[in-house]
């Protein structure tokens, strides 16, 4: 999966949901099914310019491959079914903001700051930013039956409440922690974020809510420039290679599940924390950042039944 995401090199993502059980360290490796895969054909819409900086098509890239290489099969794939709804989504955006966005008629101002330029009054690009959002709720929503997800795309955690930011226009990890308890699904969820930028939209929204707790693990250096307040910050300095990188989140995350005891994890996996990435400021090799996955994963694991 890294490998299809470094065609792109900036910008592309994995959002992973893991459902906590604490009978889930003594299931055996041969006792896990197959992982449930969320995608969207939309993910991959719409074709931007072909020296446009967030790689489009990189999502679409990646669900092939995975299909190609064996890694994945079809009968583990699961597409939403429908979009949220402005009313819906107005659980954490402003109704006023989303009329605008839905209706193609968001101003000049907070087009620029989302970056995808004239594109972004376009239906298809509506179309699949919510599909988007409705991806990362039903990985959220598989990872509570079979104990971990995958959204093949997702970790929008540059959106605030009234304005896009990042290429992020809707916030799916804020969205999807909110929903879920609203509906009693559960009581807590843990929003870990290493994408190599802070996820600052995730932790405005999130702010004040007892019942969520955001991390995020980022370059101190990079954008935002002005960073928000999440439930715990790990800034790291430019040019972090594995050991310090792998140290850094190995130092937090099992207090901070310890701590909060959630029951449920949303987890951004950014690859933009690769040396090769452009504009990362970080230096993990292919090594590290799968590792850091790996290891990510491994601390929550698929829940017992």
């Amino acid at each position: 999966m890294l490998q299809a995401v470094r065609h792109g090199v900036v910008r592309a993502r994995t959002l992973l949901a893991f459902h906590v059980s604490c009978s889930s360290s003594n299931r055996s490796a041969a006792a896990i099914p197959p992982v449930p895969v969320v995608h969207h054909p939309l993910y991959s819409a719409p074709h931007l310019a072909p020296n446009h900086r967030f790689p489009m098509q990189v999502f679409g890239t990646i669900y092939k491959q995975l299909l190609q290489q064996g890694i994945i099969s079809s009968s583990q794939v699961y597409h939403p079914q429908s979009i949220p709804t402005d009313t819906e989504l107005a659980l954490v955006h402003s109704p006023s903001y989303l009329a605008a966005f839905s209706s193609g008629r968001l101003d000049e101002q907070r087009v620029q700051r989302i970056g995808f330029g004239p594109a972004t009054h376009t239906q298809i690009l509506i179309d699949r930013t919510k599909a988007e959002v409705a991806g990362t709720l039903l990985t959220a929503q598989l990872a509570l039956q079979h104990g971990l997800a995958v959204n093949t795309a997702g970790g929008t955690h540059h959106a605030f409440a009234d304005y896009g930011s990042g290429f992020c226009i809707l916030n799916d990890l804020a969205y999807t922690a909110h929903w879920l308890i609203q509906q009693g699904d559960v009581e807590r969820v843990l929003i870990v974020d290493l994408d190599v930028h802070q996820g600052d939209g995730t932790a405005a929204i999130c702010a004040g809510h007892s019942g969520i707790f955001t991390l995020s693990v980022h370059s101190s250096s990079n954008f935002p420039a002005r960073k928000q307040q999440s439930s715990l910050d790990v800034g790291l300095p430019d040019g972090v290679t594995d050991d310090d990188y792998l140290a850094a989140v190995a130092q937090i995350l099992p207090d901070v599940l310890s701590s909060f005891q959630p029951q449920l994890v949303l987890y951004d996996a950014g690859v933009d924390i690769h040396e090769d990435d452009e504009l990362g400021r970080l230096s993990v090799s292919d090594a590290g950042a799968i590792i850091g996955a790996c290891c990510t994963a491994c601390w929550w694991g698929p829940a017992g039944t």
